[in-house]
């Protein structure tokens, strides 16, 4: 209850000093402009949602990212629709968080490559180099 209060109090008091500085016309047009843009990511999260369906399919995003990236912006999109400077600066900055994480994932491999030269897949873990998978049958009675 008391975190409501503190957001309510930060939220009345950034959207009126905002207002105060630009005024009312222009703080009713960023309302609506962050309305259209959270619509605007909200019709567009169907189509994020299947890319981001293919990306794990492919390997190349593992469920923690996928479920960051899909339930990230749609929070943002549903903080772009409310009115207010505090959600707006929140919202912007999960998009901004969910940009920079999609950069870094486009040039950091998540799964061993295979090497072009030797044709052989290299491992990030070099303490399993030199395991050999086998099955181990046992003939001993007491097992059956």
């Amino acid at each position: 209850m008391i975190y409501f209060l503190l957001y309510l109090f930060l939220e009345v008091f950034m959207s009126s000093e905002v207002a105060s500085k630009i005024g009312g016309f222009m703080m009713f047009g960023e309302i609506v402009f962050s309305a259209f843009i959270g619509i605007g990511i909200l019709f567009n999260f169907r189509t994020t949602l299947f890319a981001n369906i293919m990306e794990l399919k492919e390997r190349r995003v593992d469920a923690n990212g996928f479920y960051k990236r899909n339930l990230l912006s749609l929070l943002a999109a549903i903080l772009l629709i409310l009115p207010g400077i505090l959600t707006d600066i929140i919202a912007i900055g999960i998009q901004f968080f969910l940009l920079s994480q999609l950069i870094v994932n486009r040039f950091t491999p998540k799964y061993p490559q295979e090497d072009l030269q030797t044709h052989q897949k290299t491992s990030y873990y070099s303490k399993d180099d030199n395991v050999i998978d086998a099955e181990i049958i046992s003939d001993s009675p007491a097992l059956r």
